[in-house]
């Protein structure tokens, strides 16, 4: 029996539950439980005396959090950004010092200033700002927020 003749005789109903799960799957280049939102509401602490604080001590170290990037950048100051990159929604932004310290996604090399600004458009599609966060610092109580 051909293809066709097979697809007919189960009818349209189960040729459509049989293709598109294939096609909608093949459409991708990952799954969607890699897809991520980029946070809100957020609004945390962490107590730069605490062991998750000591992780924060030196010039370009970073911690990852509630899928937030929190940096202590090269110039001493705090900054957070967004881990779920602009680009495609990976939770793979992190913090690195070159160029002065930048935020790049490992996934397809997207790379953000400080600030959010993109530094380089991947693909075709034009480069998104990365989400940053405000930062509040009260004695040693580091304060992250919208």
């Amino acid at each position: 029996m051909e293809r066709k003749q097979f697809l007919r005789t189960l009818g349209s109903g189960a040729a459509f539950a049989l293709v598109f799960p294939c096609v909608g799957g093949c459409s991708k280049d990952k799954a969607d439980g890699d897809i991520k939102e980029e946070p809100s509401g957020v609004d945390f602490t962490i107590d730069l005396d605490s062991e998750e604080g000591a992780k924060l001590k030196n010039n370009g170290d970073f911690i990852l959090k509630n899928d937030v990037v929190v940096v202590k950048n090269l110039e001493g100051n705090f900054v957070a950004a967004s881990q779920i990159c602009s680009h495609e929604g990976y939770d793979q932004v992190r913090f690195q010092q070159e160029d002065g310290g930048i935020f790049e996604c490992s996934v397809h090399n997207s790379r953000f200033a400080q600030d959010g600004t993109p530094l380089n458009q991947v693909g075709s599609t034009p480069a998104k700002p990365l989400k940053i966060f405000k930062t509040e610092l009260n004695g040693q109580i580091l304060r992250v927020f919208e």
